[in-house]
């Protein structure tokens, strides 16, 4: 969609390619406004500009695709903005047919980037996509607000949004979007302090949200049923860092209900839980609904009679801008017109968008006309040399080893002749690499590109059913005649294989596990030659037993949504440029569990009809969270004073004295304990390492998780015979628990810390000085009681 915007020296609405121009604060309708004045107070600026409206120019600025108001010199705002992994397609955003603004960086989907465990890269990522969005509006060629990142945790591997989240465990996904957010919004800077943003980015989606569209059940009107311990456990944690901790400008409440009250009209969540508990009410911070979700609430959940109700239930209860798609509307005028929808309401929502955009330069003027600061940046930040490399090492970084006999590393011979097959490999389906969201990058890197860039010879065969050159009636043989023949020509065989987003996708949940059974079949042919083979597998998380358990499948590597520099990351660490150290970011299950339990159930914990999810309460994974093999061999044990210490001798650490000396806001993040390790390489082979641990623990309300995340670091370049000492930092968010109504406890007792995956060291201690209440989470007031531990919201109703 396309922007209007005020000419700098008439009242005229000007149109551009998409986006717009800034509104004229020099000459503009708007220039005595006090919305221009820089130097003021960002929440008077745009209740200014509010002030200014009428009530039918109020209205028509509620939504995504904001009219502005030619009288006051207001354009048009697309508020449809995309970057999930880098500036992306979406109405908000165009890219121009070449030069400047025909292209982004595309970076890994966020499941790899997470894989990499290295909040440094992420934070680094962040800043990237945060200045080629920021150029792009001030180019005319994107909003200043970006629907990112996505941070529902991805429990059931049956979800198709799961490659847009940093993964399963809620305190991976924290660290990530706290240093993501960091990069992105603030430019690296001190949220606390910072008062401008480089762009808006949106937390998404609020909350309880992994269901698309799976055997009948759809998420626009599916009523996700949670306990209050579940929900404050687990789903929620992630949004507690973008709205308590890190303060985000923006964030998206979700299709689906929670617990009977559709999560766009629920006051509990938005307006108990987000402003009051978590105080998201620093820079008036906005919420956005899911494209359509309003409409849902009558449409679909049948929550109220139409949709002047819903709309008004919406906004009223803390919605402040609502997505409309697919030729749905949102009645606001209806709304307005019959009592549902307030003038007080409808300024609180206009107050806190463009208090948003004031904070990101939207009305800015500048001394003798020089443009400094986020408006100052244009295409010069666009595909960097600097972006390009860390979209190659955040690819290179988040690879996962998960078999090897040691074909891996290969010391390529030049002009050795090398088979290249299988879906992704070649340049004619290059975009299966990016996953989803994905914008134009400047470039493709497949596998058979890097590989001719070794020098190798290249035999290629797609290896796939969607080849379009296999003819007749018999594609599939044809498909696995020309594999075969390529592989037999070949020294060494790597199949590019696995699922992609025709599979898994937004509004297509998978009902299956496993590998193709095409991909399968091929892979029993080509295993049976007696040459190595080497199977990058591409998508999120499929039950990899046959080929774990099929000797002649030489390696396997994870490469997760790669990224346009997919084939150059593989090569990079099939060739042992790179040693692989990146972990699984979530559980990697055996095709029968999709038989065990629903996607429906919303439980986390074990119980008749459910085996449990995630590795919390999953002990049966084929290949568990936090697995990663190496090129080398890596011992990780504890450092003095706490690696010789026994069961009869452990550390105790007063919990009530710690507490005293913290001068933490929140009592959850107060420093608790600073664990030494020591990481040894013991092989020969220079390479990173991912340090992870995890707590256990009796205490608490049962059952207690076999295990929680409760640090992580990536180390880099440990050279042979290296012992390099590390520190682990623990919070006592850390060791807390999560009760039946929600609080947060530090419950006295007995821990154990254990070290990597498989488990290689353990310590365990107590911690004393009673229980420790860190968080008395809010019930819902009086007429939203609780049943069983949920929250049993009564809908709305006309008359």
């Amino acid at each position: 969609m396309g922007f209007l915007s005020g000419s700098l020296t008439t009242l005229a609405l000007v149109y551009t390619a998409a986006g717009l121009t800034y509104p004229d604060c020099a000459n503009g309708p708007l220039a005595r406004n006090e919305i221009c004045r820089m130097s003021d107070d960002p929440a008077k600026r745009a209740a200014a500009l509010v002030a200014a409206m009428t009530i039918d120019e109020k209205l028509a600025n509620l939504v995504d695709q904001s009219l502005g108001t030619q009288r006051l010199g207001l354009s048009r705002y697309d508020w449809w903005n995309e970057a999930l992994h880098g500036v992306a397609y979406s109405p908000g955003v165009s890219y121009n047919g070449s030069g400047d603004f025909s292209s982004a960086t595309s970076f890994p989907a966020p499941i790899l980037t997470s894989a990499a465990f290295d909040d440094e890269l992420v934070e680094e990522i962040g800043l990237a996509i945060g200045a080629e969005a920021r150029a792009f509006a001030n180019g005319g060629h994107a909003g200043l607000d970006f629907w990112t990142p996505n941070i529902n945790p991805f429990k059931d591997p049956r979800w198709g949004r799961g490659l847009e989240t940093p993964g399963e465990d809620p305190f991976r996904i924290a660290g990530y979007v706290k240093h993501l957010l960091r990069g992105m919004e603030w430019a690296s800077q001190d949220p606390e302090s910072s008062k401008k943003r480089q762009v808006i980015a949106t937390c998404k989606h609020y909350a309880a949200y992994d269901l698309e569209r799976w055997n009948g059940h759809v998420r626009y009107s599916f009523d996700a049923i949670v306990s209050m311990q579940d929900l404050v456990e687990y789903y929620l944690p992630p949004f507690r860092q973008c709205a308590r901790d890190s303060n985000v400008g923006s964030i998206m409440c979700s299709y689906n209900s929670v617990n009977g009250t559709p999560a766009c009209a629920s006051e509990y969540l938005m307006q108990t839980v987000l402003r009051e508990h978590w105080n998201w009410t620093k820079h008036n911070n906005y919420i956005v609904s899911d494209c359509n979700a309003v409409h849902n609430i009558y449409a679909d959940h049948k929550w109220l009679p139409d949709a002047a109700h819903a709309a008004g239930a919406a906004y009223t209860a803390g919605t402040d801008n609502v997505c409309e798609a697919g030729g749905w509307t949102t009645d606001v005028v209806g709304a307005y017109q019959q009592g549902l929808l307030s003038n007080a309401t409808i300024d609180r929502a206009l107050r806190r968008q463009y208090e948003g955009l004031v904070r990101a330069d939207y009305w800015a003027t500048f001394h003798e006309g020089e443009v400094v600061g986020f408006r100052s940046y244009g295409s010069e930040y666009v595909n960097t040399e600097q972006a390009q490399s860390l979209a190659l090492q955040a690819a290179t970084d988040g690879i996962v080893l998960l078999k090897n006999d040691g074909t891996l590393p290969v010391n390529f011979r030049k002009n050795q002749t090398v088979a290249v097959i299988g879906f992704w490999a070649n340049e004619l389906v290059t975009q299966k690499m990016l996953g989803n969201y994905f914008g134009r990058p400047p470039f493709y890197r497949t596998p058979a590109y890097a590989a001719s860039q070794l020098g190798l010879k290249v035999n290629y065969a797609s290896g796939s059913e969607n080849d379009t050159a296999a003819i007749g009636k018999h594609p599939i043989r044809c498909m696995t005649n020309r594999s075969l023949d390529a592989a037999k020509a070949s020294d060494i065989i790597f199949f590019f294989g696995g699922i992609d987003t025709s599979t898994e996708t937004e509004d297509h949940d998978r009902t299956t596990i496993t590998w193709p059974e095409s991909q399968l079949s091929l892979l029993k042919s080509l295993s049976s030659l007696g040459k190595p083979v080497v199977v990058a597998q591409l998508g999120t998380s499929i039950d990899n037993t046959p080929l774990l358990q099929n000797k002649n499948i030489s390696s396997i590597l994870w490469a997760g949504y790669p990224g346009m520099y997919g084939g150059t990351a593989a090569f990079d660490v099939i060739s042992g440029k790179k040693a692989p150290a990146g972990r699984l970011p979530i559980t990697q299950y055996p095709t029968n569990y999709t038989d065990q339990v629903p996607m429906t159930d919303m439980s986390l914990r074990p119980s008749g009809t459910n085996p449990g999810r995630t590795y919390k309460w999953y002990n049966n994974a084929v290949q568990e969270f936090g697995f990663g093999l190496h090129y080398t061999k890596f011992k990780i044990e504890f450092g003095a004073p706490y690696g010789n210490r026994t069961k009869r001798n452990p550390p105790v650490f007063q919990s009530n004295l710690l507490l005293e000396d913290c001068e933490e806001t929140h009592r959850d993040l107060c420093h608790l304990l600073s664990m030494p390790i020591v990481i040894t390489n013991k092989g020969n082979v220079t390479s990173d390492f991912v340090a992870l641990a995890f707590t256990s623990t009796q205490q608490g309300p049962a059952p207690q998780p076999i295990k929680e995340l409760a640090s992580y670091k990536r180390v880099r370049n440990i050279r042979p015979g290296e012992a390099r000492k590390e520190t682990l930092d623990f919070t006592f968010g850390s060791f807390s628990r999560v009760n039946e109504r929600g609080d947060t406890v530090l419950y006295d007792g007995a821990y154990c810390l254990g070290l990597d995956v498989p488990e290689q060291a353990t310590l365990c201690f107590e911690i004393l000085g009673g229980n420790q209440v860190l968080d008395v989470w809010p019930q819902p007031k009086p007429g939203n009681g609780t049943v069983n531990g949920t929250i049993a919201a009564r809908p709305l109703r006309s008359g």
